[in-house]
């Protein structure tokens, strides 16, 4: 007994050991991609002129703090981004569980769902924005046009991908689809619509920024393509990075909420 609990722990702590690991070398890479970047730039190996340098960029960052524009511009793209995400994928889920409960409705609109998922709706956002309007409200139609068709035509994958025998089972019991769906399907799924929206994060970050290029004011994307217009290459990087950075932490909300929802299955189905 003694034995297995000590087995245990040294197990334990080679898993805490690997993830420590892990996320040191994660940052060891980004500090070398950045001191490479540095050095690079200022010998010359790298053009300063068209990648500008970290050092030049943080300083730009300072600035923009100290002036406070640079919060103005990641509250707007970050409010434009959360209002697509959370339309694209809310309304995605519902247009899926309505084609779950209704599957001949499914039967007839799989082809233009294909060809929706098809077009290159970054193309078609000046058309968008032109119907919808310049502000806040084409820049976010933008956004939802992105993530909605992949949520609709993922979320009804999973849907319909549950256990069939678990289904069956609860039709011999006198389950109707609505039981079905509200007390196995959606339970089944949680982990998988956590993924859904870590895709969704991407895209309407995607629609956002191309949103931006045609007719914000404000936000990142409005910083990136000024940087750009003005040939401010440190400009341009900041945007870059202060973007990647917030989808960064969204997508690891989201990774943290998955893995407690695997978590919690897990354990339901071991209590079983």
């Amino acid at each position: 007994m003694k034995k297995s609990i000590t087995t245990l722990k040294e197990f334990q702590k080679r898993q805490r050991l690997d993830k420590f690991l892990i996320v040191f070398l994660r940052i060891i890479i980004v500090a070398l991609l950045f001191a490479f970047w540095e050095i690079g730039a200022r010998t010359g190996v790298i053009n300063e002129f068209l990648l500008s340098k970290p050092s030049s960029i943080w300083n730009l960052f300072i600035t923009y703090i100290k002036s406070g524009e640079l919060f103005k511009h990641v509250w707007i793209s970050v409010y434009e981004t959360l209002i697509g995400l959370a339309i694209g994928t809310i309304a995605g889920l519902l247009i899926a569980i309505l084609l779950y409960l209704f599957p001949k409705v499914y039967t007839i609109i799989d082809p233009y769902l294909v060809v929706l998922n098809a077009l290159p709706k970054t193309a078609l956002a000046p058309v968008l924005i032109i119907w919808i309007g310049t502000g806040a409200k084409g820049i976010i139609a933008v956004s939802v046009t992105l993530s909605i068709v992949v949520t609709i035509i993922s979320a009804y994958s999973y849907f319909v991908g549950v256990d069939k025998e678990k289904v069956r089972m609860l039709k011999t019991m006198g389950a109707n689809k609505f039981q079905i769906l509200t007390k196995l399907v959606l339970p089944q799924n949680y982990a998988n619509i956590v993924s859904i929206i870590k895709i969704n994060i991407g895209l309407a970050w995607v629609g956002v920024i191309v949103g931006e290029f045609l007719v914000s004011r404000g936000g990142i994307g409005y910083l990136v393509m000024y940087g750009g217009q003005v040939f401010k290459l440190d400009l341009v990087m900041m945007g870059v990075i202060i973007l990647a950075i917030i989808a960064f932490i969204m997508y690891e909300i989201l990774n943290i909420l998955e893995k407690y929802l695997k978590k919690t299955k897990r354990r339901g189905k071991h209590e079983k």
